[in-house]
Order: C-alpha cells, then sequence, then structure tokens
C-alpha cells in the first residue's frame, strides 16, 4: 500500500510539477503562480504521453502498451531532469537567463510567495468566502470517491485501461467480448484511458480503482485550478494578491470576488446535472473519460491562455515562449481526451485568433495560433486517412 501511495506521488505530483518548470522558466516571472505550474505540468505530461502512445497504437501491433509505456516514461524522466536543470541554472545564476530579465525571483521564490498570499487572503476578510469552496470541493471529492458512479461507458472505457493493464496491448482486444480486433477509427487516437492505465500499473492498483478512486481526486481539483487562474485574470488580482482597477470602468476590482467567483463555479459543478450530456454531469460521474477532461479542463484552458496570450502588457514587447508551448500542449492533450474535442478546439482557436486579428490589426496573431495548431491538423489528417482506409475495406 505504502509503495502504491509513493508511485501515485511521484507520477501524479513529482513528475507533473518537475515537467511544469519547463515552461515556466519561459515565462515571466510576473505570471509564475504555483497553480500554473501544475496545470503546465500535466498538459505537458499528457502531451508527451500523445506522442508516446499515438505512433505505438498505430504502427506497433504487439506489447504496443509496454512500449508506449517504456517510451513515456523516459521521455517524462528526462523532460522532469530538464525542468529541474533549467531551474537550478536559473537560480544559480540568480537572474532569469533564459527570459532576458534580470530577477531573483526564481521558481522557489515564486511558489513561497504564491502559496503566502493564498494563506493571507484565506486569513483575512475573505476567509469564510474561501471555507466555504473547500467544504464544497470536499464534499465534491467525497462523493465522487465514496459514492462513485457507473454508467455504461465504463465497459468500454475503464476496460480498454484494465486490458492494457493486462494485456499490455491497446485497442486490439474487444472490450465487449475479449476478441480480437482491428484499430477502431472513433476510439483508437484518444488515447486517455492508456494513461489511466499507466498510472495503474505504476502503482500497481486495479484499473477500475484507479478510474473511480484515484482519478476524482486528481481531475477534480485540476478544473478548479485553472478556475482559480482564470479567475484571477478575469478580476485583476495580480500575483501580489493586491486589487487593481478595471480597464473597463476604471473601478476597483477587489480580491473578495476571487472567493465568491470560486464558490459560484463549485454551485455550477454541484447543480449542473440537468441533463446527462451536461459537462457537470460528465465532470463529477464520468471524471475518469477523456471527454470529460476534454470539456471541463482542456477547453476552459483554451480560453484562459488566449486571456494570457493577448492580455495587454504596457511597455512589454517580448511574447512569452512558455505560453506558446504551453498552448501547443494545450492542443495535442485534447487529442488524447477526445477525437471530436481536437476539431472543437481547432474552430475555437481559429474563430478566436480570427476576431483578435480585426480587433488588434495584427495578422501576426492568426499565424501564430494556426502555427501552433499544426498537431491538431497532423491528428486529423491521421483521422481522415483512417476513416477513409475503413471505408474501402
Amino acid at each position: 500500500m505504502l509503495t502504491a501511495i509513493i508511485s501515485l506521488l511521484f507520477w501524479l505530483v513529482v513528475i507533473p510539477f518537475c515537467i511544469g518548470l519547463i515552461p515556466v522558466n519561459f515565462i515571466s516571472p510576473r505570471r509564475r503562480t504555483p497553480g500554473l505550474l501544475f496545470l503546465a505540468g500535466y498538459f505537458c505530461m499528457w502531451a508527451l504521453f500523445a506522442l508516446a502512445a499515438i505512433p505505438a497504437v498505430l504502427w506497433v501491433e504487439y506489447d504496443n502498451f509496454k512500449v508506449a509505456s517504456a517510451v513515456f516514461t523516459v521521455l517524462s524522466i528526462l523532460c522532469a531532469i530538464l525542468g529541474l536543470v533549467l531551474w537550478y541554472r536559473n537560480r544559480a545564476s540568480g537572474e532569469e537567463s533564459l527570459l532576458g530579465v534580470r530577477t531573483r525571483n526564481d521558481i522557489g521564490v515564486i511558489m513561497r510567495a504564491g502559496l503566502k498570499n493564498l494563506l493571507k487572503s484565506m486569513l483575512r476578510a475573505d476567509r469564510i468566502e474561501w471555507l466555504l469552496f473547500f467544504l464544497l470541493l470536499g464534499f465534491q471529492l467525497y462523493k465522487a470517491a465514496a459514492f462513485t458512479s457507473f454508467d455504461g461507458d465504463d465497459a468500454y472505457y475503464v476496460v480498454e485501461s484494465l486490458l492494457a493493464q493486462e494485456a499490455d496491448t491497446m485497442y486490439r482486444i474487444l472490450p465487449y467480448t475479449g476478441g480480437s480486433t482491428g484499430l477502431d477509427v472513433r476510439h483508437v487516437l484518444a488515447v486517455f484511458p492508456m494513461w489511466v492505465a499507466f498510472v495503474s500499473v505504476k502503482a500497481g492498483i486495479h484499473a477500475t480503482i484507479v478510474s473511480h478512486v484515484v482519478m476524482p481526486f486528481v481531475l477534480i481539483p485540476l478544473p478548479y485550478l485553472l478556475y482559480y487562474e482564470m479567475g484571477k485574470n478575469l478580476l485583476g488580482v495580480e500575483k501580489t494578491g493586491e486589487p487593481k482597477k478595471s480597464a473597463a470602468s476604471g473601478k476597483l476590482l477587489h480580491r473578495e470576488n476571487l472567493p465568491v467567483f470560486m464558490i459560484i463555479m463549485a454551485m455550477f459543478q454541484i447543480f449542473g446535472n440537468v441533463s446527462i450530456y451536461t459537462n457537470e454531469t460528465f465532470f463529477l460521474t464520468r471524471t475518469w473519460q477523456g471527454k470529460a477532461v476534454a470539456g471541463s479542463l482542456v477547453i476552459p484552458a483554451v480560453l484562459w491562455l488566449f486571456l494570457l496570450l493577448c492580455e495587454e502588457r504596457g511597455q512589454e514587447k517580448r511574447a512569452d515562449a512558455g505560453l506558446w508551448l504551453l498552448f501547443v500542449c494545450v492542443q495535442m492533450t485534447a487529442g488524447i481526451c477526445s477525437s471530436i474535442a481536437v476539431f472543437l478546439v481547432s474552430i475555437l482557436t481559429a474563430l478566436t485568433a480570427f476576431v483578435l486579428m480585426i480587433t488588434k490589426k495584427d495578422f501576426r496573431l492568426l499565424l501564430r495560433f494556426g502555427a501552433a495548431c499544426i498537431p491538431n491538423v497532423i491528428y486529423m489528417g491521421i483521422y481522415v486517412v483512417m476513416g477513409y482506409s475503413y471505408l474501402l475495406q
């Protein structure tokens, strides 16, 4: 049991944290927060898994899960080491040489400052609101783990994870009958269940338990972490925690609005089960499924990064390379979650970039966001070729 817990902490906390140091080292110090670091780590980690698993599914017939797991393990550890090296290099040099800005704000200082600001806010006038939010979050986690929901899709997604864990193969066995089968065009590129299987193998825990018990404790807090970062941007709360004036109205934006925003988001999730098809229903009852992650995490992350990439920065002309890298990783994460999510995210990116190009009168924005969608274009090209080949059979 202790070994399983240590393994889960390593692959679900330590590895994402270290991988997240790579893009964060290329992001302005004023933007760095603990939340951004963990979100960046998970999106980069999932992008690495796409690079390891999708080619293995398509071109390795036997033991393809074993191949994908080995490649992903090597890539993850190498990227984690690279993140630590970049952090140590900047800290040892006493300046952010990667950014071209002299500063003593290394990652460790920023992490401590972010946690200190959060604790300070919870000890002041808005502590009741933050306490209420964490009670709502704890209620959701308790319900998700203790009263886990089962639905018909478990017969496919969870069993696919279990088959990968037990038979070392991905999408080569039909989960409904146990017989061998060809590649399923609809699901074969959405390898999120294989990542769940990877975590299960590393922890030595049954894939069903990981899906229904472990994953909610990861995939429910992550969207709230994203909403927190979005709320800070929308409500004008700086990294220092001090309120600033709204650019539109000139009125002071109070930091007390942030916990209220988080409470409202939590209430939407709890009472959003007005249909079996709503995002809120998937968020709490099908948390471990890729389409739930796409709706609750990936698509909001695209909007969040649009806010960061296009916000007014006064005299600061340099673009944040780390944010563009993170944007590409979010696009790639959509592919491992759901094939339709790739199409939706690409359309959202294209429409938003087109509107921004017109409003900001900058054609380069369209080119930049278009370049960030190149992995999605390749993904959709593979999907079309597979679908065409399937129709010819």
